[in-house]
This record gives C-alpha cells, sequence and structure tokens, in this order.
C-alpha cells in the first residue's frame, strides 16, 4: 500500500486500506475513513504540502522578507524545511504560555542542518562552520539527534545557505515538522572494532526514501528513527519512534550465524514517556527500508490526529500492542510475514564514545565533549583543521551533544588530544561535563522557560570544584521547558525549567535511565528547585548517594529505594 491520504501528500490515484461507510470523526485515522481536518495543523498539512513551502521562500519570502511570510507558513510549513522562528529576546519565562505566537516570533530563525548518522566529511563540516559565521552571528548548537543548529538566520539568506550546504550534500529538509526527521546512526559506523555490523549503507538507502519524499511529508506528528549496529546502543532506541538495532541470529536451520536488525516502535519522551517496544522479529539489512517504509506508512494512516497530544506513534502502539502492530503490518502494509528474532544482549560499555580508542582497522578515534553541546562557526573550522590534520578529516557527531574525530594514527593521537585540550574540547572531561546535557533553551527557544546553555556549565563547572573526587558516571540532563529535548526523564539528574518563586527554577526528576535497567526519573512530589539553589541541591544528593550506596550501585538504582529524605 503507498497512498498518502487526503491533500497534496501523495501520489494521485495510489490504492488505499478498505474503508467502512460509516466516516465518524474518532481519533482522525484516515485508516478508517476520518479525511477530515480535527485541528488547526491538520488543516493546515492538507490545504498545502510543507515541502511546497520552499519555492515561496525562494521566490517571495527572500525576497519581500519577513513580513511577507504568511502565518500558516511562518509557524507551520516553514518547519519541513528545518526553520523555527527565534524567541523575541526579553520575553521572560513567566510569559512563554501566556504570549500569542506573534509575539513570542521574532524576525530571525533557527535553522536545523540533516545529518544522517551524525557523520561529517571535512568538507561538509567546513560549510557549515562557514555558514554559521556568516549568517549565524557564530553560533551554533549540536543536538541530541545529531544535527546542527544554527541561529540568527534571515529569511533573505535562507536560500544561499541552501545552496551551500546542499553543495556538498546535506540539507535541512525535514528537519522538523510532522515528517521524518534525521535519522540516528552510532558514529563509528564502519570503524568500531565491536560493532555486530556497519548499519551506514541502510540508515543512507533508508533516508534517501524518506527525505523529501510526499509519500511520508505528512504524517500525524514527528517520527524519530535511528538504525545502528553499535554494541553499546548509542542511538538510545528505547526512546525512538521506530530503531532497527544491530543484533546476531543463530539460524539452526542454515547451521550459520547472521546479522541482522530488531525492531522496536512506540518510544518516546515529552509530557507522556513511554519506552519502545520490541515487535520480535529480525530484519535482514536489505529488508529494512521496505520494512521502514511499511512502519511508516501505518502511522501515517491508523495514527491520531485529532489530538496532537496523542499523536505520536508511541499511542498507537499502547493502545495496539504489538502482537496487533505486529499483524497489521506484515498483512496491511508488508504483504508476508517477517521472522521471529532475538532480543539485543545489554549494552557493553557507556554510549557516549568519549576518549580514545582503537578502530577495527588499527586507527584510532577521539571522542570529546563540547561544553553542553554549545559551539561556532570559529571552532567547528578549528575542529575540521584538527581532524585533517591528524586524521582523515572526517567527524561525527554523537547522540549525546558530542564530538568524535575518526582515523587517528597512533603516533598522531597524543598531539591530537592536546590540541583539542588547549581548546577546551575535553577528550578526558569531568564526569560531571561529560554527564551533562542541555537544550537550546529560553535564549533562542519560543516553549522554552528557563536559560539552559548557561546554567548547565555553571553546574559541572562549580560541581568540579565542589566534589573533584566524584568518579562515578551520572548524566544530568537540563530542560527549558516539559518537552524533553534534553531527554530529562531519562537522566540521573534530570532537570525540568519550571517558575519558582516567581524566578527561573526546575522540577527534578531523579533516577532515570536508558540501557540495562531503563526507567524514568522518579519525581518528588512538589520537589522544585530555584537556579540559585541548583548547585547546593545536586551536591547534596550527590553526597547522600556516596555515603548511603551498596558497593557498585548506581544512581539511578540508589535513588529507587533511597528514603525520600536523603533525596529532597
Amino acid at each position: 500500500m503507498t497512498d498518502s491520504g487526503p491533500g497534496t501528500s501523495g501520489p494521485p490515484g495510489a490504492a488505499r486500506p478498505a474503508r467502512p461507510r460509516r466516516r465518524t470523526a474518532g481519533q482522525g485515522q484516515w485508516a478508517l475513513g476520518h479525511l477530515e481536518p480535527l485541528n488547526p495543523n491538520e488543516r493546515t498539512k492538507k490545504d498545502d504540502d510543507g515541502l511546497n513551502v520552499r519555492q515561496r521562500v525562494e521566490n517571495i519570502y527572500s525576497k519581500a522578507g519577513f513580513s511577507s511570510i504568511d502565518g500558516a507558513d511562518l509557524r507551520g510549513r516553514l518547519r519541513w524545511w528545518g526553520l523555527y522562528t527565534q524567541r523575541r529576546p526579553g520575553i521572560d519565562g513567566g510569559k512563554t504560555a501566556i504570549l500569542e505566537p506573534e509575539e513570542l516570533d521574532d524576525e530571525y530563525f533557527m535553522l536545523r542542518i540533516r545529518i544522517p548518522g551524525g557523520q561529517l566529511s571535512n568538507e561538509q563540516l567546513r560549510v557549515i562552520a562557514t555558514v554559521a559565521t556568516e549568517f549565524g552571528r557564530d553560533v551554533a548548537d549540536v543536538t541530541d539527534r545529531q544535527n546542527i543548529q544554527l541561529h540568527w538566520i534571515r529569511i533573505e539568506d535562507v536560500p544561499e545557505i541552501w545552496r551551500r550546504i546542499e553543495a556538498v550534500g546535506l540539507s535541512s529538509t525535514e528537519a522538523c515538522g510532522d515528517t521524518p526527521r534525521n535519522m540516528l546512526g552510532c558514529p563509528l559506523a564502519g570503524v568500531d572494532a565491536n560493532e555486530i555490523l556497519d548499519g551506514t549503507d541502510v540508515l543512507l538507502r533508508t533516508n534517501a526514501l524518506a527525505e523529501g519524499n510526499k509519500e511520508f511529508s505528512n504524517l500525524p506528528r514527528k517520527y524519530k528513527t535511528a538504525v545502528s549496529g553499535c554494541p553499546v546502543y548509542c542511538v538510545g532506541h528505547e526512546i525512538n519512534d521506530i530503531s532497527f538495532i544491530g543484533v546476531r541470529y543463530d539460524d539452526d536451520k542454515a547451521d550459520q550465524q547472521r546479522v541482522g536488525f530488531d525492531l522496536w516502535v512506540g518510544g518516546g519522551l515529552s509530557t507522556n514517556p513511554m519506552f519502545a517496544q520490541r515487535l520480535g522479529v529480525f530484519v535482514e539489512p536489505d529488508e529494512v527500508p521496505d520494512v521502514w517504509a511499511g512502519v511508516t506508512r501505518l502511522f501515517r494512516d491508523y495514527g491520531y490526529r485529532k489530538s496532537r497530544n496523542r499523536a505520536r506513534l508511541k499511542f498507537l502502539v499502547a493502545d495496539w500492542g504489538t502482537e496487533k502492530f505486529r499483524e497489521v503490518l506484515e498483512k496491511e502494509y508488508l504483504g508476508h510475514a517477517l521472522a521471529d528474532g532475538p532480543a539485543p544482549p545489554p549494552p557493553t560499555a557507556v554510549r557516549d564514545h568519549v576518549g580514545v580508542r582503537k578502530q577495527k582497522d588499527g586507527l584510532n578515534y577521539v571522542g570529546f565533549a563540547l561544553r553542553a553541546g554549545r559551539t561556532n562557526g570559529a571552532q567547528l573550522t578549528e575542529i575540521a583543521d584538527l581532524a585533517e590534520q591528524h586524521g582523515s578529516g572526517r567527524v561525527a557527531l554523537t547522540v549525546e551533544q558530542k564530538c568524535v574525530i575518526r582515523d587517528v594514527p597512533d603516533e598522531e593521537v597524543d598531539a591530537l588530544v592536546a590540541e583539542l585540550e588547549s581548546r577546551d574540547l575535553q577528550v578526558r572531561p569531568s564526569v560531571f561535563r561529560r554527564g551533562t546535557m542541555a537544550c537550546t533553551g529560553i535564549e533562542f527557544c519560543k516553549l522554552a522557560i528557563v536559560e539552559t546553555k548557561v546554567r548547565s556549565v555553571d553546574l559541572y563547572e562549580e560541581l568540579d570544584r565542589r566534589l573533584p573526587d566524584f568518579d562515578t558516571p551520572i548524566t544530568i540532563n537540563v530542560n527549558g521547558c516539559p518537552n524533553s529535548c534534553a531527554r530529562f526523564q531519562t537522566a540521573d539528574i534530570g532537570l525540568k525549567g519550571s517558575i519558582v518563586d516567581d524566578g527561573e527554577g526546575f522540577q527534578i526528576h531523579l533516577g532515570g535511565s536508558i540501557g540495562i535497567d531503563p526507567a524514568f526519573g522518579r519525581k518528588l512530589r512538589g520537589l522544585k528547585v530555584t537556579a540559585a539553589e541548583l548547585p547546593d541541591y545536586v551536591e547534596r544528593i550527590l553526597r547522600n548517594y556516596v555515603k548511603d550506596r551498596a558497593d557498585e550501585e548506581s544512581f539511578a538504582t540508589w535513588v529507587r529505594r533511597a528514603d525520600e529524605g536523603l533525596i529532597s
């Protein structure tokens, strides 16, 4: 089945599933005949596919300026090309949910660059750096989805930015919107000495099928994909809409071991966090694009379009269960059964790829920590220079807002590490710097309530001073609002921006984790701290953990059993 539903989003005349005669509103599921848009977002998408807005940007908006942009394009369809309006400076977090969108809009944009698998050639990194410097006031953010976000972008400059990044094989296509977003992959794919299989080709073929394809450009909500053969599962398959995770399969009939992928669906965070669930199938590498397309069409047709709060795939999976989901996928969308398959074994190491490690070819990779993901064009140029001088020039981004330089010979490692460290790009970061990530925050985001980037750096630097001997891995995720772009529910210490005592503060979530023992953070009733109190609070609970923990007990495990007095 290949149709894409109503509107301009799919090929005309394509086959549709059988429709029942009764057409009540329901949840807005196309496959059940509920074709009439049930909210303004669905109406905007039906009126015109978001991909079509590019023509207006190039021919009208970039020439006539910000004031010429149609409202439905400005706050809707431009996202299909990676563009969000920035927050107008000077508006405090207490007004975020009060003001109208036009009161929050600045006349500048965040532009998100799509980087499949997070892998960048030297030329691509240099182009991004130059664009950031020339058009974005030399500001750039490495995100936890392997994108790079630029800020202070004028609509007049967007066509030239597109021309430059597309000339080196990058794009901003569907980096935002109700679309298949940037696809995650292991930054070490193809070189990791312990990888189960190299997912690069499969990821790129799947991305080529998805990106800019109007068959998939009108989904009920955003849609996050990961494809990886990494043994530490660095892509966080537990919290993606759809993930293909490398596994080894002992085929008794053929008396051989095969490698392929385990399929997970229905993960996601935000205000209703849910972990993805295994479908229990073994997907051959060559099958991945077709299976991805089948799951995506199923979501497009059966996904809930009535309320955006329940439109993510996770709600459909939760309501149906994996047995029904697999049955519909196989019978209605694939036309054949998938083989049963094994679950992946536990991860083998920390997921962030920081430090110096051997590659399978005898070279090395060098992973390092930025300052909570914040960088700039000048620094990105320096990273490109160092990667070219000491390695092959190839660089990759991780989903922990870190960066990796690949293909470094043994004799170049020490020099590269010294050069990186001299630029405050830490190959051997402290526990606190290594484990801290932050979303964009109120500086640029219209949804945010608090500042995040500067505050997260101040926090880990203060913890370094107060607890210099703390050596247990710990994650501290700083989020500016409830939407969990920085994944606060899955952090040891998750900080959700909140107004506290009429000022900026955080609601505390403790003991979240993914991996061997996945769980969402423990939220204590009424536990909020002001921004000024935050270092004291975090120091206190970490000292309590050190005193009260059992041998080798992780922070997350300790939190789940700790007396409330020790963590409040």
